[in-house]
């Protein structure tokens, strides 16, 4: 049975009253997500650790599944009058096929070759090399399979930089992957930060299932205040620039930091933002995307 995918576009004051009217007008789930996302008006909607995030994106996209014998027309009018909206808002409806959700899901996610030696292999798979290093994932509910390209170049770079026995601190974890395979590739011990508590905990399962022990995992407010060898965050500009300071601060003095989640474009804004802390070197694109690297002063 197909389902029926109504999508939205709200303002802040709207989209999480939109949300919540349609789930109880009968929506099977309901996502919120960045409208603006992928482009240089990406919102970061989390302030620095400890604080209250500030609410949502200023362009919100709605998105909600229904049955297909629901009239979505009917039910987003109703849900647009329960809010105070006198005006349908714009939108679209889509027919999602039913799918072995599981089995397509996997199959999207074959064994990736990161480097000659390092490969990431889903939980699914059998590794192509036995021998090689290889990372088994589970994404679960997290960002980080090692298909997109600044997750790519961040593994590169460690694969070609790091020397062993680095102390290391990944914040914006994700799935784990980065933090895991700096452990794999030599360094001593790392812990990741992400305010997903999601993401938290698929990367303690992943470093159970990859074996790794000195791989440690936290929300923001629980992380241990230290310094590192290697700062890494995969994020996106938003964040890196409201980070900062963060980030140079849990940086060791000569230690080194790792930039990604950067629009080409975007480069040479974040070197500048991080230039005062750092002696930066040439960024490393790939498919769009920018991966900048340096040492602090």
């Amino acid at each position: 049975m197909p389902w029926q995918s109504l999508v939205v576009d709200s303002d802040a004051e709207h989209a999480e009253a939109l949300s919540e009217a349609l789930l109880e007008l009968g929506a099977l789930s309901v996502d919120l997500l960045d409208a603006d996302a992928d482009t240089p008006d990406e919102q970061a909607i989390f302030g620095e650790p400890g604080e209250p995030p500030p609410g949502v994106w200023q362009h919100n996209r709605v998105s909600a599944l229904f049955d297909s014998n629901e009239d979505v027309v009917a039910i987003l009018r109703k849900a647009s009058a329960d809010i105070g909206l006198k005006q349908l808002p714009e939108h679209r409806i889509e027919t999602v096929a039913d799918n072995d959700w599981v089995r397509l899901t996997q199959s999207q996610f074959a064994p990736i070759p990161i480097s000659p030696r390092l490969w990431i292999v889903p939980t699914w798979h059998i590794p192509a090399d036995p021998n090689a290093i290889n990372i088994v994932l589970d994404p679960g509910l997290a960002f980080g399979t090692g298909s997109h390209p600044t997750t790519r170049l961040c593994l590169r770079w460690l694969d070609n930089n790091l020397q062993g026995g680095e102390s290391l601190l990944d914040y914006g974890c994700g799935s784990g992957i980065l933090a895991i395979a700096a452990i794999k590739l030599g360094a001593a011990h790392a812990a990741g930060v992400d305010v997903d508590l999601q993401a938290v905990i698929a990367s303690r399962d992943n470093a159970v299932a990859n074996k790794v022990e000195n791989a440690r995992f936290y929300l923001p407010d629980d992380a241990p205040q230290s310094s590192y060898d290697l700062v890494v965050a995969n994020i996106l500009t938003n964040p890196l620039r409201m980070l900062a300071p963060l980030l140079a601060n849990a940086t060791r003095q000569g230690g080194q930091i790792l930039l990604s989640g950067i629009l080409e474009e975007q480069a040479q804004e974040v070197m500048n933002i991080y230039q005062p802390w750092f002696e930066l070197n040439a960024p490393i694109f790939e498919d769009g995307w920018s991966c900048l690297s340096g040492r602090k002063r």
